[in-house]
């Protein structure tokens, strides 16, 4: 059966859209902007998808910002996750060496998706001198703090209550297979894709996108995330960042990180903004691109100020 796995790169380490981490794993890169920028955005994708995430939010942004954008391992063009690394902890680590190899110097601000606001949030946990001294900026997009384990994916009653359970399973499954991809056909996985991360009248093109995106990822890699998703707790962490200019987005029709979960984050950050987007779900980044990167131009802006 036909899918959209990429062949693996080989390791070059002349080749700026390859990092190497310090345990061997092999990260797609990709950078625009003048290398000389006051500010580096780095955005975070989040689970089961990749860098293209934010492809609607890029082009929408000054091409005069330095933007960094990265496939999280065991996602997109980068390599699987080696066994016991499917953790939070070590995208964070991964992020925290990427930021000093790729953008060693200047304010920083951090945008994270799904997983990859909670890379950001665990970042602030292990490596709190590098976000005090850098940070200037963060925004949590469709993102949780903790109990994801208690989920419905906005199901009522007994189905509600056994989403978690299904996840589990899922998972299970995923960690058998012993392919780089999943064997099925996006015709299998779209309407899925379409009930469970995205909200009111989506876009084909955006639909294709995130099943494209997913159909990337490497099945065993991506149920070991989905374990760490369930175990994530970073309520406390965010205290690290209050302070920090930042904003809060969620889509009203988000089942996977509903806006309880936004609020709890906004509630840590009392400083913070908070801004729900009706009809939409929880793929921000595609359903309401154009909000979200006027969210991110204020915060680089500022940060930009602040630099001066």
């Amino acid at each position: 059966m036909t899918t959209f796995r990429r062949p693996p790169a080989p390791w070059d380490p002349s080749t700026a859209h390859r990092f190497l981490t310090d345990d061997g794993a092999a990260l797609h890169v990709n950078a625009t902007g003048p290398a000389d920028a006051p500010v580096t955005l780095v955005l975070v994708h989040g689970w089961t998808q990749d860098h293209r995430t934010w492809d609607g939010v890029v082009e929408r942004l000054d091409p005069s910002l330095r933007v960094l954008r990265y496939d999280l391992r065991g996602h997109g063009g980068s390599a699987p996750a080696k066994r016991g690394t499917a953790t939070i902890d070590r995208l964070a680590d991964d992020l925290a060496e990427l930021i000093t190899a790729r953008a060693p110097e200047g304010p920083l601000v951090l945008a994270g998706h799904s997983m990859g606001g909670m890379t950001i949030m665990k970042l602030a946990e292990r490596h709190p001198e590098l976000v005090r001294d850098r940070v200037a900026g963060v925004a949590f997009v469709a993102t949780s703090s903790g109990q994801m384990d208690r989920i419905t994916l906005g199901l009522p009653g007994i189905a509600g209550n056994g989403a978690a359970t299904f996840e589990r399973r899922l998972a299970k499954m995923l960690a058998r297979q012993r392919r780089d991809a999943l064997p099925l056909r996006p015709a299998m996985v779209r309407p899925g894709a379409r009930f469970l991360v995205f909200g009111e009248h989506p876009r084909r093109a955006d639909v294709d996108s995130v099943t494209e995106q997913l159909l990337c990822a490497h099945p065993a890699s991506v149920a070991g995330f989905q374990d760490a998703i369930s175990r994530h707790d970073c309520r406390v962490a965010l205290a690290a960042l209050r302070g920090t200019p930042a904003v809060v987005l969620v889509g009203e029709r988000d089942r996977l990180c509903p806006v309880a979960h936004a609020k709890v984050i906004a509630d840590e950050l009392p400083h913070a903004e908070f801004v729900r987007y009706p009809g939409a779900g929880h793929m921000l980044p595609q359903e309401r691109a154009a909000e979200v990167a006027t969210r991110l131009r204020a915060l680089t802006r500022s940060a930009s100020f602040s630099s001066l």
